[in-house]
């Protein structure tokens, strides 16, 4: 495999290293874990997300469960439990616990990690193993263009890798069997900058999805520009591919992708997430994939303050009629948000 599609030690589940004494590090640097889960027949999703800032050092983080498609605040969501600023999370042995009480054991540090939540009124709780069905593969930035900010000394880094995830979610007296396919991700002593500018993007889509053993697609994109985007015009990409990072995982074997092409055929008509789209990509051994997909629950979401964060729990079906359900994640910037603006009352594109 290429250093991109690199494999990391179990022990980088651990990894969320604090400034030595004397030691001065950028108040950008951060290290994040995050997990997911969804129950589709309930049209249930969750994003659950510890973001570390060591420099100060601080935290941010909890759980947020949303439900249909009808979440235009965050405070809309099924769920929130989300500081902005707290303490740093007590580690104990391999778990790790934020001040607002969500735990993160790693059993099998790169192979199996417990998530366990309660709330303090009780409205919800839940109690999930989350066991590794793909390598723990590395991975660096996230947004086109984040990368000129590392510092490389540091060894930044970062690691992606799909989950079965099992166990009982309560909320609001109703309780719910979990049992789905999603994935996690970490980052560590990357740079997110939130200046103003720093980062110039179109909107940026992740969208993982697990048919079984022989099909796991992984991609991080921008729409190209052929696909007539409503960004178009906004910004300035150049030649360079509309994806950054992506991999397909065929039985043992994981190989690169070299081409994807997102085609988004319908938004959100208030909170502009992409609610339907079609991919279509090619792997380092010539093989395409064609994917259709869905929302069938999305949310506005925090996690980052410069910009707009979405999180979605999509319907995917691949070019032999297979169906899975997963995470499909949007960020984008205020340039983004304000031009949408005029977009409100206009009709919806269709294919």
């Amino acid at each position: 495999m290429s250093s991109e599609l690199g494999i990391h030690g179990g022990d980088t589940d651990l990894l969320i290293p604090l400034p030595a004494a004397g030691e001065s590090w950028d108040p950008h640097l951060i290290h994040t874990h995050y997990f997911g889960f969804s129950v589709p027949e309930a049209a249930i999703g969750a994003f659950l997300y510890i973001r570390y800032q060591p420099a100060f050092p601080l935290s941010q983080g909890g759980v947020c469960v949303f439900q249909g498609n009808d979440n235009i605040e965050l405070t809309d969501i099924a769920y929130h439990d989300y500081e902005i600023t707290m303490p740093w999370p007590t580690v104990d042995g391999n778990t790790i616990t934020t001040d607002n009480g969500f735990s993160i054991e790693f059993i099998e540090p790169g192979a199996v990690a417990r998530l366990r939540y309660t709330a303090v009124d009780d409205r919800m709780s839940f109690d999930l193993i989350a066991e590794a069905v793909t390598p723990l593969l590395a991975r660096g930035h996230v947004m086109p263009g984040e990368e000129a900010h590392h510092v490389h000394s540091r060894q930044p880094g970062g690691s992606e890798q799909f989950m079965h995830v099992t166990g009982q979610l309560r909320l609001d007296g109703t309780s719910y069997d979990v049992e789905c396919f999603a994935p996690r991700d970490r980052s560590w002593r990357q740079i997110r900058v939130e200046r103003r500018g720093a980062v110039p993007s179109p909107p940026v889509g992740w969208s993982p999805m697990y048919f079984g053993p022989d099909l796991v697609f992984n991609q991080i994109s921008f729409e190209p520009l052929d696909t007539d985007p409503r960004w178009a015009g906004l910004y300035e990409v150049g030649d360079r591919p509309s994806h950054h990072y992506a991999w397909v995982q065929r039985g043992d074997e994981t190989r690169a992708v070299t081409s994807v092409r997102r085609d988004v055929l319908e938004y959100h008509p208030t909170i502009h997430l992409a609610t339907r789209q079609e991919i279509t990509a090619q792997d380092a051994c010539g093989d395409t994939y064609r994917f259709r997909g869905e929302a069938i629950a999305s949310a506005v979401l925090p996690a980052w303050p410069n910009v707009s964060f979405h999180d979605s729990v999509y319907r995917w079906e691949d070019d032999h009629g297979r169906v899975t359900h997963a995470t499909y994640q949007e960020i984008w910037f205020d340039t983004y948000q304000r031009a949408m603006l005029g977009h409100r009352l206009l009709p919806t594109p269709t294919a």
